[in-house]
């Protein structure tokens, strides 16, 4: 509706430049540029080129957005950015770019949590999101499960990983398999022409004792080293590695523990809703194993398009509406870039 407020987002968090613009939960436009070539010859991220990709990046993906969504920048009733977590350097660039567009412009500016804003790019697709809800993140650099009871003033962290999070482990275990960086899709790709029950690699934190510790946390670096011990044996005996079932294998092993733990923390809290977010939740198997389990409990699964799921713009323009239909105050115009923000800190 006209009426309802158009807000602007910026995300700068990783390698993604994205600029968003909703209105409502309607999305509006979602500009991204990527520096994911750049980095893939390291195997991984790297700082610093992140940091000077987005300098050259910002301005015209912000003139993208505003093209496609047939608005200027005065038009537009706040702009929020992502403030953390992320890489230090790669948030100085979106949150001084916020800063100095707000200012142009006398716009109010929020600084949001990365986190928060994938819950809430849920809303672009499937409305207003039920509260309380149980949110299973996970990326590259974050595998956390939720409870959201109000995404305006904060959340509740039930869990998290304790080493490797799941996005990580897809990455090195690609990097074994001689795959592409970012692992996600090629062996998402591979899997499916392999069988998940071809190898037994381990679930991490699974067992009685990890449980009455780590019931909702995760943990990724024994799979993976599990994952390289068995492919070094075949290699050492001369016999070729079976790309796609060790691809499917490990995926499945993945998504097991991923799924079993949101499910439970569904029951444990009575909720009735989870929704799914970040990277590694564009992964065919995860979306349609949590579909799956959910189903004999009668949880929903929530889960964007995977466009919506990476990094963008439009999850942080999504967060930044909540915020203002909330009435939440925006920042001030010093606010800080937080490498390591905390999941209760939505917004500063």
């Amino acid at each position: 509706m006209a009426d309802e407020p158009l807000i602007l987002g910026i995300e700068t968090s990783c390698d993604e430049t994205g600029v968003g613009i909703v209105r409502g939960h309607t999305l509006l436009a979602d500009a991204l540029a990527s520096s994911v070539e750049e980095h893939a010859r390291f195997g991984g991220v790297v700082p610093e080129v992140a940091s000077r990709a987005h300098l050259e990046a910002i301005v015209p993906t912000m003139r993208r957005a505003l093209d496609t969504a047939g608005v200027t920048l005065a038009d537009v009733d706040a702009i929020a950015v992502t403030a953390g977590p992320g890489l230090a350097g790669a948030l100085l660039v979106g949150v001084a770019a916020a800063k100095g567009y707000a200012l142009a412009a006398e716009k109010p500016v929020y600084g949001v949590n990365h986190l928060a804003a994938h819950v809430a790019v849920d809303t672009l697709e499937h409305g207003p999101l039920p509260e309380p809800a149980v949110a299973l993140l996970v990326s590259g650099g974050h595998s956390s499960l939720l409870l959201v009871d109000n995404l305006a003033t904060g959340v509740t962290p039930l869990g998290a990983t304790i080493d490797d999070a799941a996005g990580e482990a897809f990455d090195k275990v690609a990097r074994l398999l001689g795959l592409p960086f970012p692992g996600g899709p090629p062996i998402d790709r591979e899997a499916r022409n392999g069988a998940a029950d071809a190898i037994a690699f381990p679930r991490g934190l699974t067992a009685p004792k990890d449980l009455a510790a780590h019931r909702f946390d995760f943990s990724f670096s024994g799979l993976k080293t599990a994952v390289a011990r068995w492919v070094e044996a075949r290699q050492r005996a001369g016999e070729p590695v079976p790309v796609p079932d060790v691809a499917a294998s490990f995926q499945e092993a993945v998504c097991d523990v991923l799924t079993t733990k949101a499910i439970r923390a569904c029951r444990d809290r009575g909720v009735e809703t989870l929704v799914l977010g970040g990277g590694v939740a564009a992964n065919s198997r995860l979306r349609a194993l949590a579909e799956e389990r959910a189903a004999r409990y009668g949880i929903r699964v929530r889960v964007p398009r995977p466009k919506l799921c990476t990094d963008n713009g439009a999850m942080v323009a999504a967060l930044g509406s909540h915020l203002v239909a909330a009435g939440v105050a925006p920042s001030r115009l010093d606010l800080p870039a937080d490498s390591a923000m905390p999941l209760t800190t939505v917004s500063v």
